[in-house]
């Protein structure tokens, strides 16, 4: 598959591949944050380094002018987990 050339577009895919790793890796502690609401706690260093990683990789106005991995972060990894129970849902 060729690597997009628009830099919205590779930022995009990015912080999907960013989320992706970080939930390969951390299943068990995501399961556990959604259940009992703490996630962003749990995951927060893990998060901020997965940040940094993006906005060192991304065009710097791609990231003064989108939140792509803000969007990533909501609908891969926590819409993606709306099957786990929690109170909050």
């Amino acid at each position: 598959m060729p690597v997009p050339t628009d830099p919205h577009e590779r930022a995009k895919r990015l912080a999907r591949l960013i989320m992706a790793d970080l939930i390969l890796y951390n299943q068990d502690r995501i399961v556990q944050g959604i259940k009992e609401d703490n996630l962003f706690e749990l995951l927060g260093s893990e998060l901020e380094v997965a940040r940094k990683y993006y906005e060192r990789n991304v065009d710097p106005q791609v990231v003064r002018e989108a939140n792509y991995f803000n969007e990533a972060v909501v609908d891969i990894l926590v819409k993606g987990r709306g099957n786990i129970p929690s109170k909050i849902w």
